[in-house]
């Protein structure tokens, strides 16, 4: 597969909606390489065994009731793209039938199309490890997800010179961080369900509710951070290392890298991750790990864009 199957996918899109999310599939798969998944059992073994430790160590840190997925997937890049275009379909659902068809019939789905296409092939080239609740399910009996992207993996320990199987803990110990966050509460994923579907709504309508994508920054700014304390509660080695030479890496980023980082929010991401763990440090710091687990106990527990630049004022709310 090359970058002329890309386009020609691109080029042959169709349908009535915004998007040809079959293109999509096909063109980001076309401009990625799908890397190597040739794991020995040792591998496989490796990641399995990391689950498993990370879920006793988190449980042991926390009062947290959790679960993680009984099937871990170990996956290629072309694997990821397959998992996660269905998400995206879910979230663009309410913009379907928007194409502007008035100046050339079919450019706007085109263009939506190659977008769509670009960011997804990026991200598979760049995602490490996932832990997905499948927020927007059809089911909600359906089982969430942890995927581990194997030749990212590899390919990021390589660069930044790091032992494999330390790196590959490391990502394991951040996945199930999540999965403890979500265990602990049951309504996180409708609460970040519906502020991205009403979200997306007002676009749909004409509208940016920014106070529900606040509402929304602000929830996963909470997400991260507090996963950024667990993992420096119950990973097993010192990690300060990893962080610092990952915020290298992705300093050193070229154009196009620093251009699609900032259109996919990567970069506000990383700056979820300083903000939360600062807050929740803070509030660790104060009173302890307990407190800190407190923001599940309710929506109403999460905190405001205010008080996560002064967490006094949470701590005042939440236990004065």
């Amino acid at each position: 597969m090359t970058i002329y199957h890309s386009v020609r996918a691109v080029a042959n899109a169709s349908g009535d909606g915004l998007i040809d999310w079959d293109a999509v599939t096909e063109a980001a798969c076309a401009a990625t390489e799908p890397g190597s998944l040739a794991l020995t059992a040792a591998d496989r073994e490796g990641y399995a065994s990391d689950v498993r430790d990370a879920r006793r160590r988190v449980r042991a840190v926390t009062t947290h009731e959790f679960v993680v997925p009984e099937t871990l997937e170990i996956q290629h890049r072309h694997h990821w793209v397959d998992a996660n275009v269905e998400t995206f379909r879910e979230v663009m659902r309410p913009l379907e039938g928007m194409a502007d068809e008035a100046l050339v019939p079919g450019l706007a789905r085109k263009t939506n199309t190659a977008s769509m296409s670009v960011m997804l092939g990026y991200l598979a080239r760049n995602v490490l490890g996932q832990y997905d609740p499948l927020l927007l399910a059809d089911s909600p009996q359906d089982a969430h997800g942890l995927y581990f992207v194997h030749p990212n993996i590899v390919a990021v320990a390589e660069t930044l010179d790091v032992d494999f199987e330390r790196f590959r803990r490391w990502i394991a110990f951040h996945e199930v961080t999540h999965a403890a966050e979500f265990g602990a509460a049951p309504w996180l994923s409708d609460h970040l369900a519906e502020r991205m579907e009403r979200g997306i709504d007002g676009v749909a309508d004409g509208n940016i509710d920014r106070e529900t994508f606040a509402e929304l920054q602000t929830a996963m700014t909470a997400v991260e951070g507090y996963a950024e304390l667990l993992m420096d509660e119950a990973f097993d080695d010192e990690s300060d290392d990893l962080r610092a030479k990952l915020d290298d890496r992705r300093a050193e980023a070229g154009p196009v890298g620093r251009l699609l980082r900032r259109l996919l929010g990567i970069g506000l991401k990383r700056e979820q991750y300083e903000r939360g763990k600062s807050f929740f440090d803070e509030v660790a710091d104060a009173r302890g790990l307990a407190a800190a687990g407190a923001v599940w106990e309710s929506p109403d527990h999460l905190p405001t864009d205010e008080e996560l630049d002064e967490p006094a004022l949470w701590l005042q709310r939440i236990d004065p």
